[in-house]
């Protein structure tokens, strides 16, 4: 048997022997608490919510779920996280925190944390088919674990992975018929074997259907054949080793990633990137500024790392996360300090936006490198974006770029409208103590024009936003509503009294559960990356499951 082979074998049921997993903490909240709340965040270790009791909620990167009794919820690292539950009895409710460890083979460093892109075979909810069982097991591992005997301290992590092999087992015996469980195994082993020479073929056998109905789903599922998706992760591969700032030659980066013809490497690097792979290594070696936050969703696609940018707002380190990097110089929000870091830095070109800066200290920036200063209100972002590249001189990467997120929303279109159909939609933002109604120059163009669904009655798209009172909405009529809450204490308390009120609960999205969450940051960014995210989130709230 062949080593992709032995892999296909592996991959249905991921290998679980070269990793192990380390309890961290449990919590056990019962009927003795009021609420359990876990605010927004981005979560560095895997989570488990073990819901024995009660009611409450749950979203993951933006997509809102019913927490339901005798279910298990499984969360990973990177994901951004938030989830409140009541109403508890004695049987109460499980927060469990916990590391999975990998053997990478190293004499050096035998075992590795998993921090990002979890090994962990199950996200998501898990219906358990022994909710006894498992409650039974957390409330040992709690009364063991926050003793002083270190014999049952011992033991709870013992009883910990019976608790995980409860979980696993349940959910895999649901993969086994899940076709949508078998695409995502088989881009998983797409992305960990792309080095390797992979068929259709040998995708199939890994999802374990036909190869005929296996190309069929696969698109169907991402938009792209599966040969596609191979050569798009490997060119992301190549530009990331071209960004290192390695002096690697054209034809080695080629090899590792899977190219043994140096012409046809060149020519997909091109075809995919809009640039040629020398360009880009060129490119990749400029020193460019997001002097706004904004800038830095117009640059990404631009397939440009700023070298800088402003530190006091959430993209930054969203961004930092994203792409793992630590590179990015955090800018300060004093103007005076921030000339200083950029002359320090010494930029090849400095991206800023004109209406959110003096025309005096645009003159000042202008001294320090080239600089362009986007005109903000008379052009939408596809003529933002148009107009950084014609500055920097990548036009090409540009239109290649928006011709692929076109693409992507006629993907997305036709996905969602069997779930949408000519449902109306209202987009509210919570602010404070303000309800806005999202309009002109936000998100919503993402949602009314290059989805095609019809916005709420009243909605008025000349303005940026629209600030309403809960008894308001009404008025609109939505038949569903897309809900973003900002972080602070005001705004979640705005949030409480609004689901308390009466006038909450006549609307008719709340009443037929077409209530869905956005959080606020960085979708409600007016750039073309963040507009190219929103595209995926339409994807997990609606896709057309028929």
């Amino acid at each position: 048997m062949s080593d992709i082979d032995r892999n296909i074998e592996n991959t249905k049921y991921i290998s679980l022997e070269n990793i192990c997993f380390k309890l961290r903490e449990i919590h056990h909240i019962k009927n003795n608490s009021n609420e359990w709340e876990l605010r927004l965040q981005f979560i560095e270790s895997h989570l488990l919510l073990v819901a024995a009791s009660g009611q409450g909620w749950l979203t993951v990167d933006g997509q809102f779920i019913e927490l339901r009794e005798g279910s298990v919820y499984v969360c990973t690292p990177g994901q951004l996280i938030e989830a409140a539950a009541s109403s508890f009895d004695e049987r109460g409710f499980y927060h469990l925190r916990f590391d999975v460890i990998r053997d990478v083979e190293s004499s050096v460093h035998p075992m590795q944390t998993v921090k990002r892109d979890s090994l962990f075979p199950v996200k998501g909810e898990v219906i358990v088919s022994s909710p006894v069982s498992v409650n039974a097991l957390c409330e040992t591992i709690c009364d063991y674990l926050q003793g002083e005997d270190q014999l049952k301290r011992f033991r709870s992590q013992i009883l910990f992975q019976e608790v995980l092999y409860n979980i696993l087992q349940d959910a895999l015996l649901v993969q086994v018929n899940d076709s949508e469980a078998a695409l995502e195994c088989v881009k998983t082993y797409i992305e960990q074997h792309y080095q390797q020479e992979l068929t259709i073929e040998h995708l199939a056998k890994v999802a374990g259907i036909s190869s005929r109905h296996f190309m069929r789903l696969f698109k169907k599922r991402y938009g792209s054949s599966a040969i596609d998706y191979l050569a798009t992760f490997r060119i992301k591969q190549a530009q990331q080793l071209m960004k290192t700032g390695g002096e690697y030659r054209l034809k080695d980066i080629a090899r590792h990633v899977g190219y043994h013809d140096d012409i046809y490497f060149r020519r997909k690097f091109k075809q995919i990137s809009g640039i040629p792979p020398a360009a880009f290594m060129r490119n990749s070696k400029q020193k460019i500024v997001a002097y706004h936050s904004f800038n830095i969703g117009q640059l990404i696609p631009l397939q440009i790392t700023p070298c800088a940018a402003p530190a006091d707002h959430p993209w930054t380190d969203y961004y930092q996360r994203k792409y793992q990097t630590d590179l990015v110089l955090p800018l300060s929000s004093n103007d005076s300090i921030k000339r200083e870091e950029l002359r320090l830095t010494n930029p090849d070109f400095i991206i800023g936006i004109d209406i959110f800066i003096s025309a005096e200290d645009q003159a000042r920036i202008k001294q320090i490198a080239p600089t362009y200063f986007v005109p903000w209100i008379e052009n939408d972002w596809r003529k933002h974006l148009r107009l950084i590249a014609e500055f920097l001189d990548k036009t090409a990467i540009a239109e290649t770029w928006l011709e692929n997120y076109e693409r992507k929303a006629r993907f997305v279109r036709e996905q969602v409208k069997y779930t949408i159909q000519d449902d109306s939609l209202l987009i509210l933002r919570i602010t404070e103590d303000r309800y806005n109604v999202l309009g002109y120059r936000s998100l919503d163009t993402v949602f009314y024009d290059d989805l095609h669904i019809v916005p709420a009655r009243g909605v008025d798209r000349t303005k940026p936003a629209q600030q309403v009172t809960p008894a308001e909405l009404t008025d609109f009529d939505a038949d569903r509503l897309l809900l973003i809450l900002d972080e602070d204490v005001l705004s979640q308390s705005s949030w409480q009294t609004l689901m308390r009120s009466e006038s909450w609960r006549d609307l008719e999205a709340v009443r037929n559960g077409r209530v869905d969450f956005l959080p606020p940051y960085p979708w409600v960014e007016y750039t073309a990356f963040t507009h190219d995210l929103i595209l995926d989130e339409a994807l997990k709230l609606w896709r057309n499951r028929a």
